[in-house]
């Protein structure tokens, strides 16, 4: 299961209206600390996969949704339920902090 990818186009679709949890990744392609959590977010996508929708957002290519959540530095991970931001996670940290962070939203 690949994460899924947002968009400015279907970020409130598809992040804030989902019935499930939802871990966004921001992210960009030239960032280094990003290409160190890229990996645990393929493997939670796979995991978690029906019970939380987790997916990435590229920065460059989607600004808004960057600027709308005040994303200044990347990586950082949000963490959505029910349409509302829950947590945050800025930087590239251990699998073990985003698994706690989302398993308080499961």
């Amino acid at each position: 299961m690949k994460p899924f990818t947002f968009t400015d186009d279907n970020f409130d679709q598809e992040a804030l209206k989902s019935e499930l949890p939802v871990i966004v990744d921001f992210w960009a392609a030239w960032c280094g600390p990003c290409r160190m959590i890229a990996p645990i977010i393929e493997e939670m996508a796979t995991e978690y996969d029906g019970k939380a929708k987790i997916g990435k957002l590229d920065v460059d290519d989607n600004q808004q949704t960057a600027i709308k959540y005040g994303v200044r530095s990347i990586p950082t991970v949000l963490f959505f339920q029910g349409g509302q931001l829950k947590d945050t996670v800025i930087g590239a940290v251990p699998k073990q902090v985003i698994v706690e962070k989302l398993t308080k939203l499961i």
